[in-house]
């Protein structure tokens, strides 16, 4: 057994099974990919349209991909093209831009709303309290689908550190499952990585996005 199938195997393991585990294959290799792939992996991210590119062709249906990094308005067209789930939507031109050319292409995106759980300036999503209003507008549009939302919270640090962002999601998720807007459905609830995941699914997570605890250290 590879380091990455027994890696997967300890923490699949340690997850209710309703929990979908999203490899992040972010300067992975297709070989790396591939080997999560034998081991059980159904889903893989991406943060970079252009190595994501080279990549999905190697796997045909056997992996969905999610596209997982800021999505640049230039880059839509191509991104609907390769990803079957958007989760970084953060904002209303980009929201209508893929509408539009999902309409091209006669397809129906599942998205998932991007929260900025710590209201940080630098980083991309909507502020918890903006959310309701944002999907409410989401709804209108034909060729895209919110099935839930995603939050980063921090990346290094105490992993303790990321429950308040994960509480805070979790209650928009809640709120928003419950309030039955038309075409609005709340089915994941993205949050944590390496480091949060297991208290981001105390905290209600479905889909966590593993890198470095599936794969190892980056060699970057």
């Amino acid at each position: 057994m590879t380091d990455i199938e027994a890696n997967y195997e300890e923490i699949r393991k340690g997850l209710p099974d309703h929990v979908t585990v999203v490899a992040a294959a972010k300067t992975r290799t297709v070989e790396e990919v591939a080997t999560a792939v034998r081991a059980g992996i159904t889903v893989a991210g991406h943060n970079y349209l252009q190595e994501a590119g080279k990549m999905v062709g190697a796997f045909g249906n056997e992996v969905k991909w999610h596209m997982l990094g800021h999505l640049q308005k230039n880059k839509v067209k191509k991104a609907v093209q390769i990803f079957d789930v958007i989760e970084t939507v953060d904002s209303w031109a980009l929201a209508e831009l893929l509408d539009r050319h999902c309409a091209a292409m006669d397809k129906i995106m599942p998205i998932l709303v991007e929260i900025n759980s710590g209201r940080e300036p630098n980083k991309t999503g909507v502020f918890p309290e903006k959310v309701d209003h944002f999907v409410q507008r989401l709804a209108d549009l034909q060729h895209i689908r919110v099935q839930g939302l995603m939050t980063m919270g921090p990346r290094f640090g105490d992993p303790e550190n990321a429950r308040p962002y994960f509480l805070e999601t979790k209650a928009a998720f809640d709120r928003l499952a419950a309030a039955g807007i038309p075409h609005i459905e709340m089915r994941f609830l993205s949050m944590g990585m390496s480091n949060s995941y297991e208290i981001a699914v105390e905290e209600g997570s479905n889909m966590v996005r593993i890198g470095t605890k599936l794969f190892g250290p980056r060699t970057e």
